[in-house]
């Protein structure tokens, strides 16, 4: 049995004219649209779960998630 983990990976959403795109930091390959956030989200999720097998099919390693990001607020 193949030795599995659980990775967090970094999302980002930018609004575009027909609702979101969605994209990962670490896995630049994958991304998505939806008309909401909440089905970009789900989107995303399908699309490096289906990513995730296809790497394993292939035997290439799953790459590692390297992002961490935080916002910075500053008066402008």
């Amino acid at each position: 049995m193949e030795n599995r983990t659980i990775k967090h990976y970094t999302a980002t959403y930018v609004p575009i004219p027909s609702g979101y795109m969605g994209s990962l930091l670490d896995w630049p390959e994958v991304i998505t649209e939806g008309k909401t956030i909440e089905e970009c989200r789900e989107s995303l999720f399908d699309a490096l779960h289906q990513m995730i097998l296809a790497y394993r099919q292939l035997q290439k390693p799953i790459p590692e998630p390297r992002h961490t990001t935080e916002q910075l607020v500053i008066e402008a």
